[in-house]
């Protein structure tokens, strides 16, 4: 008698890093914010909101996707913030094992340009995702500018979205789940971001900040925590701003 033996693989699990990239103001934090269903990234209508590479951890069933919500690439790089924030953004996308790249409506710029000369470089799946669909009014305009985006570069899937209302974004997380490696997950599964609560906690503060009192706040504006203490029925920050 002759006996098979069936080889069963190490694991059905996918998971994988995603980098959101894209110019200032284009939507990626909001994005992030709506897939996990909760706020770990600030936003504002002011550029270069973000400044650190945060993680969002996305755990659904057997996978587990870990965004990485980058600053918004500048082209005005002739201040020091900037060309540091650039280099975050650019350096990430050389990480990560599957690309979104986000742009706005029906516009294109120069420094979505950049972004696509950067990716252009890239051996990894990258994903157009064309946001604020919602706030196209005449829509006969949407489907010439997506082929005219799709003649740019050999995108593995482009997909109108909504990151504000949530418009396909199951046809994104798809896209995203197909083209993750299999592998045992990174984090647990409970876990939403790598970041403390200390450092939501400053970023929300800075996010008020940049909210409330708009040009009279300079970008280099920060937020340190001095004291982060909970109590039964609220939490307690003791917060120094630096201007």
């Amino acid at each position: 008698m002759t006996e098979t033996t069936q080889q069963t693989p190490l694991t059905s699990r996918r998971c994988g890093y995603v980098a959101l990239v894209g110019r200032p103001n284009v939507g990626k934090s909001t994005l992030l914010n709506h897939l996990l269903g909760q706020k770990i990234s600030i936003t504002s209508r002011k550029p270069q909101t973000t400044r650190h590479r945060i993680h969002g951890i996305l755990t659904d069933n057997n996978c587990q996707m870990v965004f990485v919500d980058t600053p918004g690439v500048h082209q005005e790089r002739d201040k020091a913030i900037n060309r540091a924030m650039n280099k975050a953004a650019l350096s990430t996308m050389s990480d990560v094992d599957v690309v979104v790249f986000l742009v706005d409506r029906l516009q294109w710029t120069d420094e979505d340009e950049l972004v696509l000369e950067n990716l252009k470089q890239l051996s990894v799946p990258i994903i157009l995702a064309i946001n604020k669909v919602d706030k196209v009014i005449d829509k006969n305009k949407l489907l010439p500018h997506m082929q005219t985006l799709a003649s740019y570069l050999s995108w593995s899937e482009l997909i109108p979205i909504s990151a504000k209302n949530g418009h396909n974004q199951h046809l994104l997380l798809d896209a995203i789940r197909s083209r993750l490696p299999e592998s045992d997950f990174y984090f647990d599964e409970e876990q939403v971001t790598d970041r403390s609560e200390k450092f939501i906690a400053s970023e929300l503060i800075r996010e008020k900040l940049m909210r409330q009192l708009g040009d009279e706040v300079p970008y280099k504006v920060a937020v340190e925590i001095e004291q982060y203490q909970e109590e039964p029925n609220l939490v307690r920050i003791d917060a120094l701003i630096w201007v």
